[in-house]
């Protein structure tokens, strides 16, 4: 008999929402995890008195009422919009590209400007086919964005230069003729009063939780606790690399304690030129509206992955894709393992498809239980 019915690899934000809604369910569950600490990569340490988000800035943002509904059961919200700058060699710019940009830019006030500007930018250097991510980008803004904007950091974040990037990478970017600093211009979007963990922590109170616990590394140990497996892990893991190894992008921090009020005036600061070797500097304080006397700041630097370090962005180019869709074949022949996640499922999620994704999957599983 196995002692639990189902095993959560993983206690992030899907294997949380998955545990807790099983259980609900009069199912029992145990979450295991590598790391020392719950919460995945949303995770949140308190120093000093500040929500420092370890794994970089999460703003939780969505249009779904019922996602909406269901996180704010486990936290209080505040009402933070996300209004990135741009920092390119000093000059300040506002993301996502509104009228408040291209002022700065070009010194347009009229949307009529703006659109002109653009659209006689694009036209010296519009290319029918583009074949890479810089000749996608000139097509959809024209060349001073691109060069300020959109070329450094992109290059900065995946590695390579933009003319050996696939152009499917940027179909569409924001551009909004409005002075709207408004990042996501969601329905609903917060940061939780008291830091993502909590939330984590919330969900999972009263279920066995066991940190510090590789699967991989006693996977018939673990596999013999339960009947069915969700598996929140990269998925080419789960098989040993058999097929090849999936491309990511790992992040990496480095996080300093300052001694005064205030470091740089917004939560995030994209840098985008290419000199610049880290990508954006995250002050956490600014996420909740701190007034500590004292800050603390996160360089975020974007790296090459390799197998042993911890996955952040899926390459979710053709290769990999093709890839993955081979192991999604091996995965459909295992009746008790379910893969879920970023990881598990190779796609960048927000928080709130993450939500959803758990949700459907409960559902699918008490569907198939009968």
């Amino acid at each position: 008999m196995k002692k639990y019915d189902y095993l959560i690899v993983g206690a992030g934000l899907f294997g949380a929402v998955a545990a807790r809604e099983l259980s609900r369910a009069g199912k029992k569950c145990l979450i295991i995890d590598k790391r020392d600490h719950i919460g995945g990569n949303i995770y949140t340490e308190r120093q000093n008195g500040i929500d420092v988000h370890k794994y970089g800035a999460h703003i939780f943002h969505t249009n779904n009422r019922k996602v909406w509904d269901y996180i704010s059961n486990f936290s209080e919200f505040n009402h933070y919009i996300n209004s990135p700058l741009a920092n390119f060699k000093g000059e300040i710019y506002n993301l996502p590209f509104n009228m408040n940009t291209f002022y700065a830019m070009w010194g347009v006030t009229t949307p009529d400007e703006a659109r002109k500007k653009i659209e006689d930018q694009k036209r010296g250097q519009y290319c029918r086919n583009p074949s890479n991510l810089k000749e996608q980008a000139v097509n959809l803004v024209g060349p001073d964005i691109y060069e300020k904007l959109i070329r450094g950091y992109t290059e900065k974040q995946w590695g390579r230069s933009c003319e050996d990037l696939p152009p499917f990478i940027i179909k569409r970017l924001p551009v909004r003729f409005t002075y709207d600093n408004n990042y996501f211009n969601a329905r609903f979007q917060g940061i939780p009063v008291d830091g993502y963990t909590n939330i984590i922590s919330r969900m999972t109170e009263g279920l066995d939780i066991r940190l510090n616990s590789h699967y991989l590394d006693d996977r018939e140990f673990w596999s013999g606790q339960a009947g069915t497996i969700v598996f929140t892990g990269p998925i080419d893991s789960f098989f040993d690399y058999e097929l090849g190894t999936l491309e990511y992008r790992k992040v990496r921090f480095e996080t300093r304690i300052l001694d005064i009020p205030d470091f740089q005036g917004n939560a995030v600061v994209n840098y985008t030129d290419r000199e610049t070797p880290f990508t954006r500097i995250i002050e956490h304080k600014h996420f909740n509206f701190g007034e500590q006397p004292h800050t603390v700041i996160s360089y975020e630097f974007s790296d090459e992955w390799k197998k042993g370090d911890e996955p952040y962005y899926p390459v979710n180019d053709l290769k990999n894709s093709e890839l993955y869709g081979k192991y999604r074949e091996l995965a459909s022949g295992l009746d008790h393992v379910i893969f879920g996640g970023r990881l598990g499922e190779y796609r960048y999620y927000d928080m709130d498809v993450t939500i959803e994704r758990a949700l459907e999957t409960v559902r699918m599983l008490l569907n198939r239980e009968g």
